[in-house]
């Protein structure tokens, strides 16, 4: 797995495609980052599954 990966998901807000980057050194994380399309913020959860090498992404409206 690359230390930084760069995904494409949906907005929870608008639905439209948003690129980000994601920072997978830093192990499970969460933070906030607004939409580059629609400005609102996104709550932005990682959860790093090291036995199988892979993570897990979800993206929420911060009120959910």
């Amino acid at each position: 797995m690359q230390a930084v990966e760069e995904v494409v998901e949906q907005c929870p807000h608008c639905g439209e495609p948003i690129s980000l980057l994601l920072d997978l050194s830093g192990g499970s994380q969460a933070y906030t980052e607004d939409c580059q399309v629609c400005c609102q913020p996104i709550h932005v959860s990682i959860w790093i599954d090291a036995g199988e090498d892979d993570y897990h992404l979800d993206l929420r409206r911060e009120q959910d």
